[in-house]
C-alpha cells in the first residue's frame, strides 16, 4: 500500500528489488511483471510473501473458482494475477499513485477473456470504504501489506468492513519488527485468527483470519 521505499541494500535483495522486470510461473501461466522501485518504491516490486501466498492458493487446494476476492496493497499485481487465473472473480486495488503502474501489469498477464474478471480499482484505507460494498467478499488477500505501524488502525477497519461472517482474509508476511506483533494482536481482537503456513526458506508466514470466535495461537 505504502510509496515510501525501504532503505536500500543488499540486505533487501537490491539487485532483484531493482530489477525492471520479475518472471513466474503459476496456474500454468508465465507472468512477467514490470517493476519500478525509483518511481514507486515498495508498491512496484514483488516482495516473497506474495510469491509464498500465490504458491499456498495453487498448491493447497483452495478453490477461488468464481468466488468474489479482493486484494488490498496489490503493487505489482502478482497475487491478483494469480487468483484471476485461478477462476476468482477479483478486485485489485492499491492507492491512486500505483493504478496506472498496477492496471499495466494485470492487463498484459490476463489472457483476454479473463481480463473482464479483473478490475483495478483505488483503495486507501480507511478513506474509501463507500465505494465497496461492506461484507461483499469471499475472500480477502494481502501479501506484506502489514508494516508501518500508522496504518494499522486504517488496516483493520478496512478489513472489518470488507468481511461478512463467511469472508476468509489470508494475510501472508514476513515478522520483521515487534510492530508487526501488535497488529496481529489487533486482529485476533476482531478476528479468530490462526497461522496456516510457514516458509522457513522464504520466512513467510500466513495467517487465515475470520470473524467469530477468537483463536490465540501467536
Amino acid at each position: 500500500m505504502a510509496l515510501v521505499p525501504y532503505e536500500e541494500g543488499a540486505g533487501w535483495g537490491a539487485r532483484q528489488l531493482h530489477s525492471p522486470s520479475a518472471t513466474y510461473r503459476f496456474a500454468s501461466h508465465t507472468i512477467r511483471l514490470r517493476q519500478d522501485w525509483r518511481r514507486l518504491g515498495v508498491a512496484a516490486v514483488v516482495w516473497d510473501a506474495a510469491v509464498v501466498l500465490c504458491a499456498y492458493l495453487e498448491t493447497e487446494g483452495i478453490d477461488l473458482r468464481d468466488r468474489s476476492v479482493i486484494e488490498l496493497g496489490a503493487g505489482t499485481g502478482l497475487l491478483g494475477i494469480v487468483a484471476t487465473l485461478l477462476g476468482a472473480r477479483v478486485t485489485i486495488t492499491d492507492r491512486a499513485a500505483a493504478l496506472e503502474f498496477l492496471e499495466s501489469n494485470v492487463q498484459a498477464n490476463l489472457p483476454s477473456e479473463l481480463r473482464p474478471r479483473a478490475v483495478v480499482k483505488e483503495l486507501t484505507w480507511g478513506k474509501d470504504l463507500g465505494n465497496f460494498p461492506p461484507g461483499a467478499f469471499d475472500f480477502i488477500l494481502g501479501a506484506d501489506i502489514v508494516y508501518l505501524e500508522e496504518t494499522f488502525a486504517e488496516l483493520l477497519q478496512t478489513l472489518k468492513h470488507l468481511c461478512s461472517e463467511q469472508t476468509v482474509i489470508l494475510l501472508s508476511c514476513r515478522i520483521r519488527y515487534e510492530r508487526d506483533h501488535k497488529f496481529l494482536k489487533m486482529l485476533r481482537g476482531h478476528f479468530s485468527v490462526y497461522e496456516v503456513h510457514y516458509d522457513s526458506s522464504k520466512d513467510v508466514h500466513i495467517y487465515k483470519a475470520q470473524r467469530g470466535s477468537r483463536k490465540d495461537d501467536f
